[in-house]
């Protein structure tokens, strides 16, 4: 029997969570030691996974599970990895590893924090490998509602009612429209077939009628992609990345965003690959809108992490257009800027995160000569600046140039109109490294900058050499993600 090595990595999370809710209030330390190791666990066994898969590139799932849940119903416990999926386990080990060493100083309740973000964590790793319909909705909503609690409970104490009920109200909705779509292809196989199943890889050869697809996309496609931040249904993100602590919002940028995302992929494209064709203008739109404004908005930001928030809404914008292209390089493109982002926004929130912990403000005018007292974080935060504005030799630019090659295939003019974002994505990286990192330090804050922690400093070098390795050596994903692809379009192909 082969070794359950999905399962390990996707209940270690949910498993930790219990054992944390069952410690002593007192036993906070404990509490943490116990997060650090499942942590690192966890993130051992997704490279190892990631690595595994990548040593034997193929279009096929790899380290399937499958066990009969309710098979009355045709539910199963169905996991299983490809060229796409595993870059996302390894980027939700990443983040979730330094989101406890960011986390360490977390005195309000630390046993409950660390369980609630763990369930959460436990809840991403299901979705990224389920191949189960039922399950992936089952994970996916109990990534969702950790949220509420992370942000209302420990979040910024000015907004954090507001934003957690906000993000939980648009997410849910969201959700509820593609959970009527999947229950839709549900019953339209079994009207054709004669069997109740919830398998993605027999409703991948179901035949779904071109009237059915057409109705049903746009549903199912935008009721996850809400989660991806896609426009007109974005706006819960910005002001969930601002009220949420820093760890959540390492979470909610770094791999939540890319759920929505991955789930729009695997449920809306590759299940009703005619709908994607024949809405697919819609979506490039949509995407379009999200590159450019999401952009400008983010240069009119006072706070650093509305910067971050509405360069994420950017950025997202990419996946989706990468993905809207329908095209080899698009699609490579876009499953390499969420693992590329991911890593980013983690990276960003982090130092904003430091910054915070010290000079109790975020607002970029009340900032100043923050690299003398704080240089690992200065030193990170240009680092991820660079990889925002595409500069090569950083993910960035691995991620974003295969975008713009597909985007020009489908119109050069649409690829022209989204090249505008990285120039103002430039200007308001540099704007906030300039203001905030160098010039005169505010005489209040003199003195009482104190530096980062040691683990602090393991978390960002840690997420620098990532985007730096994939940078200089993209050869160590992209062929693997190409693979994940070929499966698409050979759906795309077949419709």
């Amino acid at each position: 029997m082969q070794f359950p090595i999905i399962s390990i990595i996707v209940f270690t999370p949910l498993v930790a969570a219990v054992i944390m809710l069952m410690m002593s209030k007192e036993a906070k330390t404990e509490v943490r030691v116990l997060a650090l190791a499942a942590a690192v666990f966890d993130l051992i066994l997704s490279g190892w996974l990631y690595f595994q898969v990548y040593a034997n590139p193929t279009t096929a799932y790899q380290f399937i599970e499958k066990v009969a849940w309710l098979p009355i119903l045709g539910i199963s416990y169905h996991v299983g990895v490809d060229g796409i999926s595993a870059p996302m386990v390894l980027l939700t080990g990443i983040v979730m590893f330094t989101g406890v060493l960011i986390s360490w100083g977390v005195d309000d309740r630390p046993r409950e924090f660390f369980a609630f973000l763990f369930l959460l964590a436990g809840g991403v790793f299901g979705v990224f490998v389920s191949l189960d319909l039922f399950m992936l909705f089952f994970f996916y909503e109990i990534a969702v509602f950790p949220m509420y609690l992370l942000i209302a409970i420990w979040g910024w104490k000015v907004t954090r009612e507001y934003a957690a009920m906000k993000l939980t109200l648009y997410l849910f909705i969201g959700s509820v429209f593609a959970l009527v779509g999947a229950l839709a292809m549900y019953y339209a196989n079994y009207q054709m077939h004669g069997v109740l199943t919830f398998d993605m890889l027999e409703l991948e050869k179901a035949g779904f009628s071109s009237a059915f697809q057409y109705i049903w996309f746009m549903p199912v496609f935008m009721g996850f992609a809400v989660l991806g931040g896609i426009f007109p249904f974005h706006n819960w993100s910005p002001d969930g990345h601002v009220a949420a602590p820093t760890a959540v919002s390492m979470f909610h940028a770094g791999v939540l965003m890319k759920l929505g995302a991955f789930a729009a992929l695997r449920v809306g494209i590759m299940l009703l690959p005619e709908g994607a064709k024949q809405w697919g203008w819609l979506i490039f739109g949509f995407a379009m809108v999200n590159v450019v404004y999401g952009a400008f908005i983010a240069m009119i930001q006072t706070d650093m992490k509305y910067v971050i928030g509405f360069s994420s809404v950017s950025h997202m914008g990419l996946v989706s257009l990468g993905f809207a292209t329908l095209n080899r390089e698009g699609m490579i493109g876009a499953s390499l800027q969420m693992f590329s982002h991911g890593v980013m926004t983690a990276l960003f929130f982090a130092a904003v995160g430091m910054v915070y912990d010290r000079a109790h403000t975020r607002q970029i005018p009340e900032l100043g000569g923050m690299s003398k007292p704080l240089p690992w974080v200065a030193v990170a935060f240009i680092i991820g600046s660079l990889v925002s504005m595409g500069m090569p030799g950083f993910s960035g630019f691995v991620a974003e140039f295969p975008i713009f090659m597909g985007v020009w295939q489908v119109s050069s003019i649409a690829a022209i109109v989204a090249s505008i974002s990285i120039v103002i994505t430039a200007a308001y990286v540099l704007l906030v490294v300039r203001k905030a990192f160098f010039g005169d330090m505010p005489e209040h804050l003199e003195g009482h900058i104190t530096p980062i922690r040691p683990l602090d400093k393991v978390a960002l070098v840690t997420l620098c050499l990532l985007m730096i390795t994939l940078g200089t050596l993209p050869g160590v994903m992209v062929p693997m993600v190409s693979q994940g692809v070929e499966n698409v379009l050979r759906i795309l192909g077949g419709a």
